[in-house]
């Protein structure tokens, strides 16, 4: 493909993805409990009034929306910059151990540091994430990093972290029951507190990603060819790594773990646009965006009045996919 042609996509691709995203943040207004019709939840949300369709939009559904976009958006960045970086089709922060790390990380300040306030909370998902993803990575070491090595290694380290969670809910469960939010994969009863907590960390990264793009482009053609084009691969390495964990903490930190969007929405983007990180970091976040916005609508509509868990719907569609991913991987190690 050549360089034409990945911008004349990007031309047409970028406003439909943002025009799509438009469209499932005004359905996620209208649908829910009750309906909504879709021209008075647009109307309400540019003219608020104080009908109870409009309370119901700009205490409620508003907060949960936007934060759905931004958690949507850090996740199939996360996602395209981890798999940049290792140049691994499987990587994700879900299947990397990212999610579950940062998620016991939240669950233990709740538990052992009650009084800690609530901005700490991303920087905390933020270090259990980074924990996670040395142990994958160790881990992967001993027998030698392959991209299905380093999966299956991230996954063995999720699930530890996992059966930690469940052990310390267990053993402290009256105290646990602050930190649910953060490990239910769900957007239910989100706020505009919330959402302030996570959306100068959210935002910020998403910024840097962009910015960071041509570092990746440069890492994704190896270590050599890096260097001879005089990049400082560790430095750079260290930066999107850390970044991408960052925009999946942050994630994990107000809506907990939501598997697979990492991994799925890359693969759609670079199928779309190409390799150019460029160009598939903004179709990524919009993707991303649309993807958990979607979902999320999807899930109050399964089994209404009553909510089925985001994270739930997702992992049904991700898991077909990552075993797929990982079959093709498998055939090239």
């Amino acid at each position: 493909m050549t360089a034409v042609r990945p911008r004349a996509a990007a031309a047409l691709l970028l406003p439909l993805s943002a025009a799509v995203l438009l469209l499932c943040v005004l359905v996620s207004l209208a649908l829910g409990a009750s309906d909504i019709p879709l021209p008075e939840a647009a109307r309400l949300l540019l003219r608020p009034d104080d009908s109870t369709n409009s309370l119901v939009i700009h205490t409620l559904r508003l907060p949960r929306t936007l934060v759905a976009v931004l958690a949507g958006a850090a996740l199939g960045v996360s996602g395209l910059l981890l798999q940049g970086v290792t140049r691994n089709p499987l990587a994700d922060p879900g299947v990397l151990g990212v999610e579950a790390g940062g998620a016991l990380a939240l669950l233990i300040m709740v538990v052992f540091y009650p009084a800690a306030p609530a901005a700490l909370f991303v920087p905390a998902a933020f270090l259990g994430g980074v924990l996670a993803a040395l142990a994958a990575y160790g881990a992967a070491r001993t027998v030698g990093v392959t991209p299905l090595r380093l999966a299956l290694a991230g996954v063995a380290v999720a699930s530890l972290a996992g059966a930690a969670t469940r052990t310390v809910q267990l053993l402290f469960e009256d105290r646990a029951q602050g930190a649910l939010f953060a490990l239910s994969g769900s957007l239910a009863g989100r706020t505009w507190a919330q959402l302030a907590q996570i959306a100068p960390w959210l935002a910020g990264g998403l910024l840097l990603a962009l910015l960071v793009a041509p570092r990746v482009n440069v890492l994704t053609l190896g270590e050599d060819v890096a260097r001879s084009l005089g990049a400082r691969t560790g430095r750079d390495r260290m930066i999107v790594t850390f970044l991408g964990v960052l925009l999946a903490a942050g994630s994990v930190s107000v809506c907990g773990p939501i598997g697979f969007i990492g991994l799925i929405v890359p693969h759609a983007a670079r199928a779309l646009i190409g390799a150019d990180h460029r160009l598939s970091v903004p179709l990524s976040a919009l993707l991303g965006a649309a993807f958990l916005t979607l979902a999320d609508t999807a899930a109050r509509l399964i089994d209404r009045p009553a909510e089925t868990p985001v994270g739930v719907l997702v992992a049904a569609v991700g898991a077909p996919f990552f075993v797929l991913v990982a079959r093709r991987a498998g055939r090239r190690d």
